[in-house]
């Protein structure tokens, strides 16, 4: 008896912001799916009916990933299709997707990620930093390791990109003071995509101020010049005292 044949895992990107994002892919890709995993049902729905995407909708999410994994590993290797997404950009990309990858691969199932909408391209595009190297850090540690990746990252050569809370942007930014110091250059996007879109750019010093006297709103994505980029303008501004 012929076994039947294996199911595919479709990671599924979807808008930050603005539903124009969509991709057309993406769209029959989801509306083609057996099932859509979502990081949040309630968030999803608004975004799936615009689309009139009428497919069976399951939570996945991170305190619920490694049990339901097995559940959904089963359909796969049943011959459904699945599609994840999570509540918006690229699935994996600090939101729950890499132990269902990781999992689906161990039993040689395909997994296919379509290319689409993710926060941390635009605000390195956006920055002026250096795009040939980056260094994507997602969210920092909240306390355990905080420190020292702070530590770590002050070395970095490489851009930084960090994603940050509303409510914890200004401690966020007071520790950079600390560790990256008050002349350190950042960029500082907020609301991409969105009617409010907003880019901060200036030393840390300057950016800190500006978010002291104006409303902080939506989610951040941080960039921070890297150590050699910093180091160079230093040398460009104040001279270079070797010579």
């Amino acid at each position: 008896m012929d076994q039947p044949k294996t199911g595919k895992l479709y990671l599924v990107p979807t808008p930050i912001g603005n539903l124009e994002d969509m991709t057309f892919r993406a769209i029959r890709v989801l509306k083609d799916a057996d099932l859509i995993l979502a990081e949040d049902t309630r968030t999803s729905a608004p975004m799936l009916k615009h689309f009139d995407i009428q497919n069976k909708v399951f939570a996945h999410h991170q305190h619920n990933e490694h049990q339901s994994s097995n559940e959904i590993i089963k359909f796969l290797l049943m011959g459904q299709n699945i599609a994840l997404i999570s509540d918006a950009g690229t699935p994996a990309i600090s939101d729950p997707g890499f132990f269902l990858v990781r999992e689906a691969l161990k039993f040689n199932i395909a997994v296919e990620c379509l290319p689409g909408a993710t926060a941390f391209v635009p605000a390195l595009v956006n920055s002026g930093f250096p795009t040939d190297k980056f260094c994507f850090e997602g969210f920092l540690p909240l306390k355990k390791g905080r420190q020292t990746r702070y530590k770590f990252l002050a070395q970095e050569e490489r851009t930084i990109i960090l994603y940050e809370s509303p409510h914890r942007l200004l401690k966020t930014l007071e520790e950079m003071a600390t560790y990256f110091g008050l002349d350190r250059q950042l960029s500082v996007s907020r609301e991409l995509t969105k009617m409010f879109e907003e880019t901060v750019r200036g030393t840390v010093a300057e950016v800190k101020q500006h978010f002291e006297t104006h409303p902080i709103k939506g989610e951040f994505v941080i960039c921070i010049a890297g150590a050699e980029e910093a180091e160079g303008k230093k040398k460009k501004k104040y001279g270079n005292e070797e010579e």
